[in-house]
């Protein structure tokens, strides 16, 4: 170590020894061990059915998780003592930092364990009314399979509309990007019907097409199934917002690229399909994967023109047993689907920033 660098490190004030941080954390910790037995001890004396195990398995990983509360806490106590003996002014400064830093470590973690408690005991309270509406293990295995069936179709729905989405917002997109005076009614268009659906919520689209069609004996149109209504009805919503991902990554292409192809003889029309669209797509693909998680979920809407979806079955089973168990299978079912792609997205943008750095 140099001398300025010396110099410049006893020039400022010498850490506090820090044990009061310390105590902090080995108090954080020792609250949390204390909940999570009461807690554990509660489960077993309300907890009713197979679920007095489930929850009891919640408790116990909790309490795991408090054991590993008390290694950040107990090193800080270790280091806290170690800073107040050392003579060292560098060596003390780094270990207040290290303090510092596993004390609040220590009630962090203690924290997050703290409410997932909270979550249990809201599960459990009022005599486990919470459990017993929205987790009855009889109901939740008697219609797990028929949901899942029907779950079947909110996938169907939602991958034959992300396909048409894509098609289709792209065309919205190249639209509302019409150059020069001749473009102008197209980009007209493509505005107003861009403002005008993402103006109006999905499932007033989805009410008026599943029951507008029908009702106005369409050729064609008036002959399909509920399914099909659905399908048109997302791809009419998501095409609106899809072309405005598309937009924002058209334009993020460098106009020297367009230039650059134009003067090489290309049409527009083929400076586009070569050039542009191809570096945009790549581009834009987080952000689109993020509208068609939201594509997924709005499956579920489809149920107000008589799709029979996970959704409308979980309501047939709700309304037979006076119980809410079985919509609670359909909001697994959409988790289990929605999470991985939202940490895929995740792992998307973190490599583009890896690129980008």
């Amino acid at each position: 170590m140099s001398a300025v660098t010396v110099r410049r490190a006893t020039a400022q004030p010498v850490p506090r020894p820090a044990r009061g941080l310390a105590l902090f954390g080995l108090g954080a910790a020792t609250v949390a061990t204390v909940a999570t037995w009461l807690v554990a001890a509660e489960i077993f004396q309300s907890a009713t059915g197979s679920w007095k195990w489930a929850f009891g398995a919640v408790a116990v990983a909790a309490a795991a998780a408090v054991l590993l509360v008390f290694k950040p806490a107990v090193e800080a106590w270790r280091c806290s003592g170690r800073c107040a003996a050392c003579g060292d002014v560098v060596e003390k400064r780094a270990l207040a930092a290290r303090v510092r830093e596993s004390a609040w470590t220590a009630a962090g973690t203690a924290f997050a364990v703290l409410c997932a408690l909270a979550l249990v005991m809201f599960v459990l309270a009022n005599d486990a009314a919470v459990q017993r509406t929205f987790f009855q293990g009889e109901l939740i295995g008697t219609s797990t399979l028929d949901i899942i069936k029907a779950f079947g179709t909110n996938l169907f729905i939602a991958v034959v509309a992300q396909v048409f989405v894509l098609v289709w917002g792209l065309i919205l997109a190249l639209a509302r990007l019409a150059p020069g005076r001749v473009g102008r009614p197209i980009r007209a268009l493509a505005v107003a019907y861009i403002d005008v659906i993402r103006a109006v919520p999905a499932i007033i689209v989805i009410y008026l097409i599943g029951f507008g069609l029908p009702i106005a004996q369409i050729p064609v149109l008036s002959g399909l199934s509920q399914t099909w209504y659905a399908i048109l009805a997302l791809t009419i919503v998501y095409g609106a917002y899809v072309a405005e991902v598309f937009r924002s990554g058209i334009e993020s292409v460098h106009p020297s690229q367009v230039a650059a192809s134009r003067s090489l003889g290309f049409s527009y029309l083929a400076t586009m399909r070569h050039v542009v669209v191809p570096q945009a797509t790549k581009r834009v693909i987080p952000p689109l994967l993020n509208d068609f998680i939201g594509l997924q979920k709005d499956t579920a809407l489809v149920n107000v023109i008589g799709t029979i979806d996970a959704f409308n079955q979980a309501k047939i089973f709700s309304a037979n047993h006076f119980n809410l168990s079985s919509v609670t299978v359909v909001a697994g079912l959409f988790i289990l689907i929605t999470i991985p792609q939202a940490r895929f997205v995740d792992r998307l943008i973190a490599r583009d920033k890896a690129k980008g750095s």
